[in-house]
């Protein structure tokens, strides 16, 4: 059975509350019953679109489903582990709210093998049974529960990783690990913030007079490529501005969308990219320009800049010298060891391969040292 031809199982529920359904009427009275006094936090984090909200019924058609994580501490992981998943497999409902408890060997809930398994043989669940500490090495590269990250580790975590845990929803958490490591996580320590916006500035400030350019040579093609990318970053530079961590390309417009910044970038940002001449591109890019300098001026984070846009030395192409606020910003890191770095910034503002930053938890080392390096 294909995904297109996967069936609805019942009317789309956000998996965020299927989750919560999952806990609070299967897997918490199995563990009432069986684990009395067992203490363990509950939570549904970590990979899937739902973690971030942005689930739809489409997302059904793979690797979605009642779904969680419980956590537990190292030595009970040890003792119980394997007999939680057995009782899990053995004794939890086949179906919650009308959708399947059992995913397949695939990780679809919907493909043959699935179907047929709901009426006999145990459930191949998706609740996982962690060691906190473990699982955030894993993702992350270090047990930032038990230890707070370093500048390093700040720059070498992808962003998307942490959308995903400090996303989603802790339906229960008795120790308070998970909560306190959220916490810990939910945002940039200020020095951090301030030489990222910088670098993502000078991002901007690197390839701002080349949409121009390349028209300038009759490479309209090249221009609106330049564009394109210029328009990706300005929406990644929005959401640093309001303290939000950029997700990856298939949710950046919606996680754009979801800003305070949106509704006056939108309309710049679509029509430069919609443009067919130069000049309609480079005035939509700069009404952006003079939208995102207004913003970063009234942080308050560093010295204003002015926002409006001017030529590009003796060159007539219209840009914001976007570095003026990279420098600006930089000027306020008083961070020793981020004032060393040259403005690359974090692992997602110079690598762009899906499969490193997937892979980050094995990783981490190098990117700490790359990071560190710049």
């Amino acid at each position: 059975m294909t995904h297109s031809e996967a069936p609805a199982f019942a009317d789309f529920l956000p998996g965020l509350e299927l989750s919560r359904a999952l806990y609070e009427e299967a897997v918490r009275p199995l563990l009432d019953a069986e684990y009395p006094g067992l203490r363990y936090a509950a939570a549904r984090i970590g990979a899937g679109s739902e973690v971030l909200g942005f689930d739809t019924a489409r997302s059904a058609d793979h690797e979605w489903g009642p779904r969680l994580e419980l956590f537990l501490d190292p030595a009970d992981v040890a003792a119980h582990g394997e007999d939680l998943r057995r009782l899990f497999a053995e004794r939890l409902p086949k179906e919650v709210r009308g959708w399947p408890t059992h995913f397949s060997g695939t990780g679809d809930p919907h493909d043959l093998v699935g179907l047929m398994a709901r009426t006999e043989g145990p459930v191949a669940h998706r609740v996982g049974v962690h060691d906190l500490g473990a699982w955030l090495t894993e993702r992350l590269g270090g047990n930032v529960a038990a230890d707070p990250p370093t500048v390093r580790d700040w720059l070498a975590m992808p962003q998307q990783r942490l959308a995903e845990v400090t996303g989603g929803a802790v339906f229960h958490d008795a120790p308070g690990e998970l909560s306190a490591a959220r916490r810990r996580l939910v945002w940039y320590p200020e020095q951090v913030w301030r030489y990222l916006l910088a670098c993502q500035w000078l991002r901007i400030s690197q390839e701002e007079a080349f949409v121009g350019r390349c028209a300038e040579v009759g490479d309209e093609l090249g221009s609106a490529v330049v564009a394109a990318r210029l328009v990706r970053d300005l929406m990644r530079l929005a959401l640093l501005l309001e303290r939000r961590y950029p997700p990856y390309a298939k949710w950046l417009g919606s996680a754009f969308a979801r800003l305070e910044l949106a509704e006056s970038l939108t309309p710049a940002l679509r029509g430069a990219l919609a443009a067919t001449d130069y000049p309609t591109r480079e005035r939509h890019l700069c009404d952006a320009y003079e939208a995102l300098g207004a913003a970063q001026n009234a942080t308050g984070l560093a010295d204003p800049r002015d926002p409006a846009r001017r030529t590009y030395h003796d060159r007539p192409f219209l840009v914001l010298h976007a570095e003026r606020f990279a420098f600006a910003l930089a000027d306020t890191v008083t961070e020793p060891e981020l004032r060393r770095l040259p403005l690359t910034g974090a692992v997602d503002q110079w690598a762009d391969s899906t499969d490193l930053l997937a892979q980050h938890g094995a990783l981490r080392g190098a990117l700490a040292g790359l990071a560190a390096a710049g």
